[in-house]
């Protein structure tokens, strides 16, 4: 029972940091006259096709490349960051 509580109260601190992250970068941003947008947590970045859109079968964690109907061929990485770009944009 005592390492549930344990764990419990370490998610709380790193919500709170990741919380104190986002407002630090807010004040840099508004104090460079920026914009800073944020993406859904559940943003589905790695299964989303950056070239045509297609939303495919989730991948296993150990899998770093990932073909597309398309023709396509992705990183898992960087196929994650342009999709995070690109729904950044667009929100803004």
């Amino acid at each position: 029972m005592e390492s549930s509580a344990k764990l419990t109260e370490w998610k709380r601190s790193g919500e709170a940091s990741w919380r104190e992250l986002r407002s630090m970068l807010e004040y840099k941003a508004a104090w460079y006259g920026r914009t800073l947008g944020a993406v859904d947590r559940w943003f589905p970045s790695s299964t989303l096709c950056s070239a045509c859109g297609t939303l495919r079968e989730r991948l296993p964690i150990n899998a770093r490349e990932r073909g597309c109907a398309c023709g396509a061929i992705h990183d898992r990485d960087v196929n994650a960051a342009q999709n995070v770009l690109a729904a950044g944009l667009a929100e803004s």
